[in-house]
């Protein structure tokens, strides 16, 4: 029986044990795996043990694997004879703190399904959506499949971490140490989201980052301003000045060799895009803002997705408590973030946005520049072959045209996955924009929980052809 003709059975049995599915998943997010705080170091190692062995239930040959930090599951599920696509599934066990706990409904480890405002039934606990809910779609897929058929329609390996809400900063090493384990076609990722309740989203590209602070100092202590008023530069002002001159009028940066290599969108996608209709009145009201601040001529949805950015994150410098105080500041600094898109690499434009600040100095005024990090921007080739058969996938179960979104922030595993093991990542999601990740009250659409697994078996069914 051919893998299409088999997804029928295999989804009924989805709708069938979907109780069970939902309280697999209970159970998992009764674990308190939050990786920053390190009195929850036990309950990480315990997540991790708890779904290697769910996991290796499958048939899975599944090992819980020590990194620097929290422990990483590799999991695989090979066999089917030589010329099958091989899958790297990537998620992460770790949660966010649930601070502050006040706010929420109900207790952060207690999950339930209850009711949105609006009708929809929903899950809420801490890891509900990020990143729980999210991989367990893909775990309850591969039960489904093997319950069915006795077998999956392509080889896979599962690696799961346990730092990604860290920075994965003990995951890259391991990923390095580990890498003749998890070679692989290609990778998934199961950690972003859809473009509304209804329509299917992949994401195709993910915006690069660049952090920078900097500070400008001038005398060797801070002065009366009586006294120094009118003499003596001002390192605010300097600051400011240079920091206000990064726009000009239409909202383009004004960095010299900041747009080198940036691509306009291929005219297919900025025709999708355009028809997603997405306004100010729907993305800028709901946050008390009315007009897009990006780059005159271009589409919201260009600017929060596919173009690069500068936005400057704090300003310090002076007196900042109660009263007054009049001094001129010995210094002050800034925090700047970029966010870069293909074509851009991180390194030249850190370069770029040194000497900017560099070249715009007053006479007895320095700057030093410290940055804290970067990552290179990720798109994927429009052509993918396993990209398309997702977007089959996805539309056929969901009913509405999948869209390939980009995305504005950035997931540098995937990033990690390309410079270590030379994967490509298809990213498919199911989360939402108000499933209020890393805040309190954390919730997962029983719809997308249900329909995410749903599609996964029509995803690796399509992966087979």
């Amino acid at each position: 029986m051919s893998n299409a003709a088999q997804i029928q059975p295999v989804l009924d049995r989805i709708d069938a044990d979907f109780d069970n599915s939902l309280e697999r998943l209970f159970a998992l997010l009764r674990i308190k795996s939050i990786s920053a705080d390190p009195a929850f170091a036990g309950d990480c190692r315990a997540a991790a043990d708890h779904l290697a062995a769910d996991i290796a239930t499958l048939g899975f040959a599944t090992e819980v694997r020590p990194t620097a930090g929290h422990p990483a599951i590799v999991a695989k599920l090979n066999g089917g004879g030589a010329g099958r696509p091989h899958v790297l599934f990537y998620g992460h066990y770790d949660v966010q703190p649930v601070d502050p706990l006040n706010l929420w409904h109900r207790p952060p480890f207690e999950p339930a399904v209850t009711d949105h405002a609006d009708g929809r039934k929903i899950i809420v606990a801490r890891g509900a959506e990020d990143d729980k809910g999210q991989l367990m779609t893909f775990v309850e897929a591969c039960r489904a499949w093997k319950s069915v058929t006795g077998s999956l329609p392509v080889d896979i390996t599962i690696v799961i971490e346990g730092e990604e809400e860290i920075g994965s900063k003990n995951f890259v090493p391991f990923l390095e140490a580990n890498k003749n384990d998890l070679k692989a076609d290609f990778a998934l990722v199961c950690d972003t989201s859809m473009w509304d309740p209804n329509t299917p989203a992949i994401t195709t590209s993910l915006r690069g980052l660049v952090y920078e602070e900097v500070w400008i100092k001038a005398a060797n202590r801070d002065l009366h301003s009586g006294i120094f008023g009118g003499g003596a530069q001002n390192p605010i002002r300097v600051l400011t000045r240079i920091l206000g001159g990064l726009f000009d009028d239409d909202g383009r940066i004004t960095i010299p060799g900041f747009y080198d290599g940036v691509k306009d969108l291929p005219p297919d996608v900025l025709a999708q895009w355009s028809k997603l209709d997405l306004t100010p009145e729907s993305f800028l009201k709901p946050i008390g803002l009315s007009v897009p601040a990006g780059e005159k001529g271009r589409l919201l949805i260009e600017q929060i997705s596919s173009r690069p950015t500068c936005d400057v994150n704090g300003i310090i410098g002076g007196y900042t408590g109660e009263g007054s105080k009049t001094v001129i500041p010995a210094h002050a600094s800034a925090k700047i973030s970029f966010r870069l898109v293909e074509g851009q690499q991180p390194d030249k434009i850190r370069k770029a946005f040194r000497d900017y600040v560099t070249a715009r100095l007053p006479g007895d005024c320095t700057a030093e520049f410290g940055d804290h990090s970067s990552a290179p921007a990720i798109a994927l080739d429009w052509n993918m072959k396993p990209l398309a058969a997702a977007r089959r996938a996805l539309t056929e179960e969901w009913g509405k045209e999948t869209v390939l979104m980009g995305s504005g922030a950035s997931i540098p595993i995937v990033a990690d996955f390309k410079r270590t093991l030379g994967l490509d990542t298809v990213l498919v999601g199911f989360g939402l924009d108000d499933d209020n990740i890393h805040s309190p009250n954390e919730k997962y659409d029983l719809k997308s929980f249900h329909k995410g697994i749903r599609s996964w078996i029509r995803i690796l069914a399509a992966f087979a052809v």
